[in-house]
């Protein structure tokens, strides 16, 4: 890399545009979505998919509900074009959606995309030519008399075929390619030229695209030129403004969304913004961006799992685990602050009279689209407290205590040390279980047990329990069940124990639910314990949480 960098790339230039207004607008509708998968994304494949793919990958589209999807560029080969024909013979176009084709302004070119299009009940052409002063000079050595002759060249051969075939509803779009590196009163004097030739009105429907074919500047700029021109077009209330952004600079989505901002009435991209180069602009990110705002994308993503499969296999390509909203890890917290702050959100969710979305770290709720809350949150070494006892809650029922939290959350922080890697649920539960007892063979099983007052009201206690396999009676006596069974432990097993923290709860909302209940014990030498116990009767759940406790300082 050069030190200056300024000696070899220049910055773009601003535009003139000081009453700018997009930067005081609010999007609060969705933009006309053109999907362009299956010809811009399909291009840019190192393997295009072959005619069956391309099939399933445009009735994925139909489902997801575009009204416009960009099917070819059927003049480029032998395959474009059999799809077209094959989706116009086998009469596979739903009468709501409006398929579109792709062809630079050359005579050849266009006569055989109209050829492709014989009989299609409604059709978008979309005519292209480059006319940034890169292109002219460098590329094909044309001045702006012959860039802009070109384009309307190819806008009077379409017209004439657009009329021939008149049984077909059609809409003209034309992009002037590269409109972001080209001077804007030249974009201007093209666009102009070609829709003269058009006529664009309510009988004859006209799109008029500005790509940014490749990011040159930074998206406020873009969002200049697409204002200053929607300001300068003589024709704007007759013509559709689209914008087709790239993603070179990474920042196709913001480039989108300002210049929808700025005026743009439809956008063209990909989902999960596969294109050439970097790519396209990801409609699934802009979508679901608008509906976290509370706009209506009119797209439906709500199994976005399945979505996301589909276009893997169709375009053998990988949706990245940190691609926004669709990866694998975008709802995933680790970190055992996000995890604490999520579980205390999806707490106050539950309990909220409000039905808006309030939950930190996630600005989409994942039940929206289709995902569990089970990959919300996952564990491993930079867990915190929050992580596996949330995880618990939601696959066991179980509301540990703060206290309880705390310890876990060290023993889970031993095991993953242990390993470094990350604890699976069932991990978790089997760690749980062997920790605080809620095994078929803990250290002191409760087998059946009795209770009684006498006339002091003293509550003696006696047990069948049995200990290391195998089984013996066990008594004592206090002023209620547990203190009762303390002093049984302390008398068969020489224990001290004295109880600290306890909790119970039911697993459930029925009558006959079972309960479970959490105890912590003090041993001789300050060491503390917790211990667990479910049961259908309360009273045996919290007799064997405190056994269970007692068998962890027995054991230690």
């Amino acid at each position: 890399m050069l030190n200056d960098p300024s000696q070899k790339y220049r910055p773009f230039p601003p535009v003139n545009l000081p009453d700018r207004q997009w930067p005081g607008n609010t999007l609060d509708k969705a933009p006309q979505w053109c999907s362009s998968d299956l010809r811009d994304g399909n291009q840019a494949l190192a393997e295009p998919m072959d005619n069956a793919r391309k099939r399933q990958f445009f009735d994925l589209l139909v489902r997801c509900g575009f009204k416009q999807i960009e099917v070819a560029f059927p003049s480029a080969s032998q395959t474009d074009f059999d799809f077209v024909r094959g989706l116009i013979e086998d009469k596979l176009i739903p009468d709501d959606v409006v398929i579109q084709v792709l062809t630079p302004s050359r005579p050849d070119l266009i006569a055989r995309t109209f050829e492709a299009l014989k009989d299609v009940p409604r059709a978008i052409v979309h005519l292209y030519n480059a006319t940034a002063p890169v292109f002219r000079e460098v590329v094909f050595s044309q001045d702006k008399a012959a860039t802009r002759e070109l384009a309307v060249r190819g806008a009077q051969q379409i017209r004439q075929l657009c009329e021939q075939y008149s049984q077909t509803q059609w809409t003209f779009e034309y992009s002037p390619e590269t409109f972001c590196f080209t001077e804007l009163e030249f974009s201007l004097e093209v666009c102009e030229a070609v829709a003269n030739v058009w006529e664009p009105g309510a009988e004859r429907p006209m799109i008029i695209n500005l790509p940014a074919t490749v990011e040159v500047s930074t998206p406020n700029i873009y969002a200049d030129q697409i204002e200053w021109f929607c300001r300068h077009f003589s024709r704007r209330q007759q013509v559709s403004i689209s914008v087709h952004p790239h993603n070179d600079r990474g920042t196709g989505v913001a480039c989108a969304e300002l210049a929808m901002l700025a005026g743009a009435d439809r956008v063209e991209g990909c989902l999960f913004g596969n294109g050439e180069r970097t790519g396209n602009v990801d409609i699934v990110t802009l979508a679901l961006n608008l509906y976290t705002q509370g706009v209506n994308p009119e797209l439906d993503f709500s199994n976005l799992q399945a979505i996301v499969e589909a276009v893997e296999e169709c375009n053998q390509l990988p949706v990245h685990p940190r691609h926004p909203y669709a990866g694998e890890l975008v709802f995933t917290a680790f970190s055992g602050s996000h995890q604490d702050a999520i579980k205390k959100g999806f707490a106050a969710q539950k309990t909220s009279d409000s039905d808006v979305w309030r939950v930190p770290y996630l600005p989409l709720d994942p039940a929206d689209v289709g995902c569990s809350y089970e990959a919300v949150i996952r564990v491993n070494s930079q867990s915190g407290k929050s992580g596996a006892a949330w995880l618990l809650e939601q696959n066991h029922g179980l509301k540990l205590p703060r206290g309880l939290q705390i310890d876990f959350s060290k023993t889970v922080q031993r095991e993953t040390d242990t390993h470094g890697k990350e604890m699976s649920t069932s991990d978790i539960w089997r760690l749980f279980r062997a920790r605080y007892g809620l095994t078929e063979q803990p250290v002191v099983k409760l087998l059946s047990y009795d209770i009684r007052s006498d006339e002091q009201n003293v509550c003696h206690f006696s047990a069948r329990i049995r200990y290391r396999n195998e089984e013996q009676q066990i008594a004592g006596s206090g002023n209620g069940l547990l203190s009762g069974a303390v002093d049984a432990l302390r008398r068969s097993f020489d224990v001290e124990l004295e109880i600290g923290d306890y909790h119970e709860h039911t697993l459930g909302h029925q009558s006959h639910s079972r309960a479970v209940a959490y105890l912590s014990c003090q041993g001789r030498h300050g060491e503390t314990r917790y211990g667990v116990g479910i049961d259908s009767d309360v009273s045996s759940a919290s007799v064997q949480a405190l056994f269970n406790a007692a068998g962890g300082i027995l054991s230690d």
